[in-house]
């Protein structure tokens, strides 16, 4: 018997980020279906399936465009034959060019359907692209609480200029695509090596004071790590300071001393 035939209440939806109001949405079903547009710039993917813990199952968008309404609901009961509960958000729309809306899915679909209203954090919409942009704009703490949990990215290791472990700080560079980067600067962090998270400061932006270049990297607080994996993560949690150039080295590294010491501090 396939997963499918038991299931018999989903939410749909494109849960980028897995949000406070996706949660919402989520916490009432059994399993959830995530349209995927290749779109999502917060939680790509698969990864999304970390935060859901329950059974999800992916409708391409390019597979389902051209479905009208009634074809959506007429596949979703195929997929889920024992399907009597459907809960999305109060924006919800589905069909051909957007010809549905919470209405029409209660109008055609013959069992219970549950639309959850728009839900707020100190009355802060909650929205992917309000989290978007706090986190353009470093303020990462509101983020991660409108998340309900701390930003993620994923990135290849790349090789850097090698400055770091020869005159500051020793660092890990990654190259990350497709996924909305806080703005320039310092944050406090933790570093995913080898399924082990470690106590890390992260820096994103352009190196002003050597070569002028935009990296990614992260420093592993107090311990040197050699590693296996060519992909690492990093969550992060809270903004120590703005990018900015420095006269020398050494008044460079002091800086990035008194940076971990915040960090430590924070994270103890």
């Amino acid at each position: 018997m396939k997963l499918t035939n038991s299931i018999k209440s989903i939410a749909i939806g494109s849960f980028d980020g897995i949000h406070l109001a996706h949660q919402r949405l989520i916490s009432q079903v059994e399993a959830v279906v995530i349209i995927e547009k290749n779109s999502a710039t917060l939680t790509h993917g698969y990864k999304r399936v970390e935060y859901i813990k329950k059974p999800t199952f992916f409708y391409h968008f390019y597979t389902i465009k051209s479905l009208l309404a009634r074809e959506f609901i007429k596949k979703l009961n195929r997929d889920f034959p024992k399907l009597n509960k459907i809960v999305v958000g109060y924006d919800f729309t589905f069909g051909f060019k957007k010809e549905g809306d919470t209405t029409l899915l209660k109008k055609i679909f013959k069992g219970e359907v549950v639309v959850v209203d728009e839900v707020k954090y100190n009355n802060i919409s909650i929205h992917s692209c309000t989290i978007r942009e706090f986190i353009l704009s470093g303020n990462i703490s509101m983020a991660n609480r409108l998340l309900n949990h701390n930003y993620k990215i994923f990135g290849r290791v790349i090789k850097g200029q090698g400055l770091g472990k020869r005159k500051l700080f020793p660092t890990i560079n990654i190259k990350v695509q497709n996924y909305t980067l806080p703005k320039e600067g310092v944050y406090i962090s933790k570093t995913l090596i080898d399924n082990i998270w470690f106590n890390s400061i992260t820096f994103l932006g352009h190196r002003v004071s050597t070569d002028g270049t935009y990296a990614i990297e992260t420093h592993i607080i107090d311990r040197d790590i050699e590693f296996t994996k060519e992909e690492i993560e990093i969550e992060f949690i809270d903004f120590i300071r703005d990018n900015r150039k420095f006269n020398s080295l050494k008044e460079l590294k002091e800086q990035i001393r008194r940076d971990i010491d915040l960090a430590l501090y924070y994270l103890s």
